[in-house]
């Protein structure tokens, strides 16, 4: 009579013992002889993979936020002598700011409608209308990525030319949708913030260049910048270096 071994169990157990194989590799010591265990064991491993993932992104995002604004802090800070006193209006993160402050040996004073920044910068509470400044307390002001946002453009530019000294310099980074790729990624801007700033106000070149000159704004220099800068919003882009002398 022959004797049938049946190897049902066996297949059963191969990914258990797998996936206990597995979690020893990881440091993780299951009771083999309980599959209830092995598979409690095998999802907590899992979920605490994921949340390493999680956190290795939340660190690349934060790298990359820093890199861009180093990289920014460097292009202003050519434009900018040292020692100056900057203003940054609209510095949201306040990474700029925290970088040029050590390029330029002094700190940069940062303002925004949020409450706080993230960067430990000298930061101060922005009404949306009035910059918490004194007259002529400035010799430059940022205006990076701020403009299209301001819901009455003439008025922040009339708080530049009042915080600024007389020869002073504006440093202006915008977007410019000129093609179809651009008029969409900036609509979709538009969508992400129209609920807390307001609609957004994009002008091409020729606009900015007359709105700047309408308010007595001499535009030093002027040159485009690529999309490839910020590969999450991948748009034609412009940097302005404006003075102001006032009249007499």
């Amino acid at each position: 009579m022959s004797l049938e071994v049946s190897r049902e169990p066996t297949n059963l157990m191969t990914p258990m013992l797998s996936s206990a194989i597995a979690l020893s590799s990881i440091g993780l010591s299951p009771d083999l002889s309980d599959p209830t265990e092995i598979w409690i064991q095998t999802q907590r491993s899992g979920r605490g993979l994921m949340a390493g993932l999680r956190r290795r992104l939340k660190r690349e995002r934060r790298r990359r936020k820093v890199g861009r604004a180093y990289d920014m802090a460097l292009e202003i800070a050519r434009m900018v002598p040292k020692g100056s006193e900057v203003l940054d209006v609209g510095c949201g993160n306040g990474f700029i700011a925290h970088h040029l402050s050590a390029l330029l040996q002094r700190p940069v004073v940062g303002i925004d409608v949020t409450p706080t920044t993230e960067a430990s910068i000298d930061y101060r509470p922005y009404d949306g209308v009035h910059f918490p400044m004194a007259d002529k307390s400035v010799d430059a002001v940022l205006l990076c990525y701020v403009l299209h946002h301001a819901q009455d453009v003439q008025a922040v530019l009339n708080e530049v030319q009042r915080v600024l000294h007389d020869g002073g310099r504006v440093i202006v980074y915008e977007d410019m949708p000129q093609t179809w790729w651009d008029r969409g990624v900036c609509a979709i801007h538009n969508r992400q913030w129209r609920e807390r700033t307001g609609p957004c106000f994009f002008r091409s070149p020729a606009q900015w260049q007359s709105l700047f000159r309408s308010q007595r704004f001499e535009i030093i220099s002027e040159r485009p910048l690529s999309r490839s800068r910020n590969l999450t919003h991948p748009v034609a882009r412009r940097f302005f270096v404006l003075t102001h002398r006032r009249a007499g």
